[in-house]
């Protein structure tokens, strides 16, 4: 395995303004396995994504607001484990899971195992909206959510045949629950698929400060390759998989979400900050260098601090990632050996 902190910012260097930054999924991610055309794709995808939410930075949008709709349109995008081209749990299904947290009063909500709404971080979004659960699952959580607005479609929705066809790979070699990143590897001795599943990966998620000041963070996932039916990750877990709070960070992790759940990831970045007194890029290396490893913690994280730093570390080979500040040109951003540490 290659750890890598390339994309981490260097020391501080003062207030920064409001910015968004976003993941799309850490893993196996070298160049020999996804085709230029292919990473074309992704950074176009990754790109326009950061175009719109920088925009509605700029208009003065809400933290929450901003993060919210990076991640809907990361759901819609099938190059994505999240929304339309999930990954599919054993039974051949698609078990979906969401977060949202405001940083300016705490309030989260999730989603997890839905099967038929079309963009679960709204529905996480209303569940934050009506002010009393945090965290609701399957039917009844898609009974809430369809109740306030959100949009129904069939479970097939979500289905693509590239994902089919690794779920089929990976119950063929009997390797159990892969994360996207994994099952490349499995696949290495096919032809590339129109859209490679080598170089397909987990959870999405975005962080932003806005010009008011606040945090937000948003994830969403369609969990792991080959999945128990009923198995929840990180992803909806307040303080595991998504976190927010003005007086430190906001941040949404990306990785094999067991470990993250176990060490509390999300969270713990934020106590470093506020209880030890660490920097972003000390409290989030430490977590993602450090802590996570010993637990089996392979993945990454995005993060941005009250000052508007941001940092964007993970411990495996490349992390789709990116960010924007309004007036900037986006930064995006696939391999360890990429520089985007100008972001500091």
């Amino acid at each position: 395995m290659t750890w890598s902190a390339s994309s981490m910012p260097s020391a501080p260097t003062g207030p920064r303004g409001p910015v968004i930054a976003l993941h799309g999924g850490a893993g196996t991610l070298t160049r020999s396995a996804i085709t230029p055309e292919q990473q074309a794709r992704y950074r176009r995808a990754l790109t326009d994504i950061l175009l719109a939410a920088q925009a509605l930075l700029a208009q003065g949008a809400d933290a929450l607001d901003v993060v919210t709709e990076a991640v809907r349109l990361l759901e819609e995008c099938p190059l994505f484990n999240a929304g339309r081209g999930a990954v599919y749990t054993a039974d051949a299904r698609h078990e979906l899971d969401a977060c949202v947290m405001r940083g300016s009063d705490l309030a989260a909500g999730a989603v997890a195992g839905v099967t038929r709404l079309r963009n679960p971080v709204l529905a996480a979004r209303a569940v934050l909206a009506s002010g009393a659960p945090v965290l609701l699952i399957g039917e009844g959580a898609e009974r809430f959510a369809l109740a306030r607005g959100c949009e129904a479609v069939a479970p097939d929705w979500f289905d693509t045949p590239e994902r089919l066809a690794q779920l089929r790979t990976v119950q063929a070699a009997q390797s159990g629950a892969t994360l996207d990143h994994d099952a490349q590897t499995l696949l290495a001795a096919q032809p590339p698929a129109p859209l490679d599943e080598r170089a397909k990966f987990g959870t999405v998620g975005a962080v932003a400060l806005d010009v008011h000041g606040h945090l937000a963070a948003a994830t969403s996932t369609g969990g792991v390759t080959n999945k128990l039916p009923g198995r929840v990750g990180d992803s909806p877990l307040v303080g595991a998989g998504n976190y927010a709070n003005d007086r430190t960070v906001a941040v949404s992790c990306t990785g094999m979400g067991e470990a993250f759940m176990r060490g509390l990831a999300a969270y713990d970045v934020s106590a470093l900050v506020e209880y030890a007194g660490l920097t972003l890029h000390e409290a989030t290396r430490r977590v993602v260098m450090d802590k996570l490893p010993p637990l089996g913690g392979r993945g990454g994280l995005v993060a941005v601090d009250a000052q508007g730093q941001i940092a964007l570390p993970f411990n495996t080979e490349g992390m789709y990632r990116g960010w924007a500040r309004p007036g900037q040109a986006p930064v995006v951003a696939i391999y360890a050996d990429e520089d985007d540490r100008s972001q500091a």
